[in-house]
């Protein structure tokens, strides 16, 4: 059910009482971008749990609190309100801020908190007074999912009924057929598309849980990579929207016996999966990326906020491409916005300025390095402070190129920088260029810290440790 927008404290509780709400579910983000919730009964939940917030334990989540300072408390947004599609049990769910219970101000690491800070400081900087964000997040549909990791062996293995892999294979009630092959699922009509009402269904639950969807497509690759499109919004907005995303198509397709995967590079040899990230920033209700005549409709202002974002790119890719895995799409020479320059249209560049309407308030860029498994509400708010320091210092980005960067000369293209080759050089980036996100305390230096100690520890170092299964066949008869 969708609920309107804007809603206060006593407007959730009489949603709670008319709709016959049995629990209240709190949810927050943590460290690196994952939903958690604890859940309440609605008959002792009230306004003073809105007022006074509800505790948990700070140090049993990722990259917050210590043990001897874990805890924390839960404020509801009541604006965030919507009724959960996942829960059997009438169920209103709430995307949460988290508040240190001693000093009752914001905690500096939460995710939630920091994208605050980042619209603060936009319209505290007099540039622009809104941030619109438009993320286009890609996903595959499988239906089986298996990996193993451990001492003497590791595998991974995922399957979907459309897989071009499966032509041969055996199937109750016989082989329909139909199957996509690689890099052509963009787009057919059933029955090669079998997912148009899996997606149909999932956009029905994402209108329900209040999150307008423009379209919804098969994307590229074999297997059911999939395309959903959210209307674009603030960037808190946008963010709070891009969990609830991911949490609706999760739940929606386990519900019909599938597994979403939002991984970026879950297959080898065929498209992996993006998240484009629209921008435009707006002023006293008007848009100030738009210049008639200018190169791509680009104003000044625009044209600064795109220096700003490939001057500060690889440090960003720590937060928008922050997985190993990423850097398995971001690869030179494939169908990946790894170079760094800007174009209106072309999509091999990692700014593209899309040319769909000469109307003004459509004027905004695309920054096309980001993928699905970000936090959004650090990628979204790197990438703002990157525009703002653009912008703030007149930042000229290189030449736009509308040339097909796959066809240049190699001595063109190695004029031409290009996106960090891993998660650890991403890393090393930001450790080395982040000042521009500390501004106005919106990324704190604790944050970083934590965040990079984290990746490099949890995610870096246990992948570069383990035996690849491609070592054994480059390696095991030597």
């Amino acid at each position: 059910m969708a609920i309107p927008d804007g809603m206060g404290v006593e407007d959730v509780l009489r949603l709670i009482r008319d709709k016959g709400i049995q629990f209240v579910d709190l949810k927050f983000v943590d460290l690196p971008g994952m939903w958690q919730h604890m859940t309440i009964p609605a008959a002792v939940f009230g306004a003073g749990d809105f007022e006074e917030g509800v505790g948990f334990d700070g140090s049993s989540i990722r990259g917050f609190q210590k043990i001897n300072e874990s805890d924390m408390l839960l404020r509801p947004d009541p604006a965030t309100a919507f009724v959960d599609p996942a829960c059997k049990l009438p169920t209103l769910s709430l995307v949460c801020d988290v508040q240190d219970p001693v000093s009752r101000e914001a905690y500096g690491r939460d995710p939630r908190g920091l994208a605050q800070r980042a619209e603060a400081f936009l319209q505290a900087s007099g540039i622009a007074d809104q941030a619109f964000f438009g993320p286009e997040i890609e996903f595959f549909l499988f239906n089986d999912v298996r990996y193993d990791n451990s001492v003497h062996g590791c595998f991974y293995s995922v399957d979907s009924p459309e897989a071009v892999w499966n032509t041969g294979s055996v199937e109750d009630g016989g082989n329909p057929g139909y199957k996509i092959r690689h890099k052509e699922g963009y787009f057919p009509v059933p029955p090669s598309d079998s997912l148009v009402d899996v997606r149909g269904e999932i956009v029905l639950r994402l209108m329900e849980a209040g999150i307008p969807i423009e379209l919804h497509h098969h994307e590229v690759a074999t297997a059911g990579q999939c395309e959903i499109d959210m209307r674009f919004n603030t960037l808190l907005r946008m963010a709070d929207a891009c969990m609830k995303y991911k949490y609706v198509v999760r739940n929606t397709a386990r519900s019909l016996g599938l597994t979403a995967n939002f991984m970026p590079k879950p297959l080898y040899g065929d498209n992996g999966s993006g998240m484009h990230v629209h921008q435009s920033l707006w002023k006293g209700g008007q848009p100030l990326f738009y210049e008639a005549g200018a190169y791509a409709g680009l104003s000044t202002l625009a044209r600064h906020y795109i220096g700003g974002l490939i001057a500060h790119a690889p440090a960003i890719l720590a937060f928008a491409a922050p997985t190993t895995n990423s850097y398995k799409r971001l690869v030179p020479g494939f169908e990946a916005p790894v170079n760094l320059v800007y174009s209106q249209r072309n999509r091999s560049a990692c700014v593209r300025i899309p040319m769909y309407s000469d109307n003004p308030k459509a004027k905004r860029l695309e920054f096309r390095c980001p993928d699905a498994s970000a936090n959004p509400y650090l990628a979204f708010s790197a990438m703002l402070m990157a525009g703002i320091d653009g912008i703030r210092r007149g930042l000229e980005p290189p030449s736009p190129v509308d040339a097909d960067l796959y066809e240049l000369p190699k001595s063109e293209l190695a004029k031409i920088r290009t996106v960090p080759g891993s998660l650890e050089e991403s890393l090393q980036a930001l450790e080395t260029d982040h000042a521009f996100l500390l501004e106005g305390g919106v990324f704190t230096e604790g944050l970083i810290a934590t965040y990079v100690d984290y990746k490099r520890t949890r995610e870096v170092q246990p992948v570069s440790m383990r035996p690849h299964p491609y070592e054994f066949h480059l390696y095991a008869d030597i």
